[in-house]
C-alpha cells in the first residue's frame, strides 16, 4: 500500500498530539510503517498545532508535503482555512464544526473570516461534525477528538473493528485526564 498522509490541525490544547498518537497506534495495529511529526509554535497560548500522520507499507518520512495529504483532520474551522492547501484534489477535509477566536479576532485586530465551510466546500470535499457539542452531550467535553477521528476514519484504510479497538483503548485515557 502506498503511503497514506493524514494531517490534524488545531488550536493548543485541544489534544491533536494525542489524537496523532492514536491514529498512529491505530495504523501500527493494522501492521503498518508509521511516520509520526507535530509542529506547534505558540501553542500554549493558543496558537496552531499541526501534526503528521504517514503510514503505508514502507514510510521514509514523517512530513506531509503541501497538496499530498489524504486527509486533513481539522479541530476547529479556522485551522481547516489555514491548512487547506496541504490536501490533495481528491482529499477529504474533515471539520469539527468549531470556533476558536484566535488573539488577534479577541483583540480587535482582525475578524474571523464568515462562512469557512461553505468556502472550503467550493474546492474540497468538507465532512463536518459539531464533535465539540456532541461531546458535550456525551458529558465530557474532552472526547470530541476520538468523535472527529470516528467521522475522519471513514475516510481512511481502517476497518470497523480496528476503529472500535483503538478508540475504545484511548477513550479510558481520555477519561482520566
Amino acid at each position: 500500500m502506498a503511503a497514506k498522509n493524514i494531517m490534524i490541525v488545531g488550536v493548543g490544547g485541544q489534544g491533536t498530539l494525542l489524537t496523532s498518537r492514536i491514529l498512529g497506534g491505530l495504523a501500527i495495529t493494522g501492521g503498518y510503517d508509521v511516520k509520526l511529526s507535530e509542529v506547534h509554535g505558540m501553542a500554549q497560548r493558543g496558537g496552531s498545532v499541526v501534526t503528521f500522520v504517514r503510514y503505508g507499507d514502507k514510510v521514509a518520512e514523517p512530513i506531509v508535503e503541501e497538496g499530498q495529504a489524504d486527509v486533513i483532520i481539522a479541530f476547529e474551522r479556522l485551522e481547516a482555512l489555514r491548512y487547506a492547501h496541504f490536501l490533495k484534489k481528491d482529499g477529504a477535509l474533515i471539520i469539527n464544526d468549531w470556533r476558536i477566536d484566535p488573539m488577534p479576532v479577541v483583540i480587535g485586530a482582525a475578524e474571523y473570516p464568515e462562512d469557512i465551510i461553505e468556502t472550503l466546500g467550493k474546492d474540497h470535499k468538507v465532512y463536518t461534525v459539531n464533535a465539540t457539542e456532541e461531546a458535550k452531550k456525551i458529558g465530557n467535553s474532552r472526547v470530541f477528538n476520538l468523535i472527529v477521528l470516528g467521522v475522519a476514519a471513514q475516510h481512511m484504510d481502517f476497518t470497523k473493528e480496528e476503529l472500535e479497538q483503538i478508540l475504545s483503548e484511548n477513550a479510558k485515557k481520555l477519561f482520566t485526564i
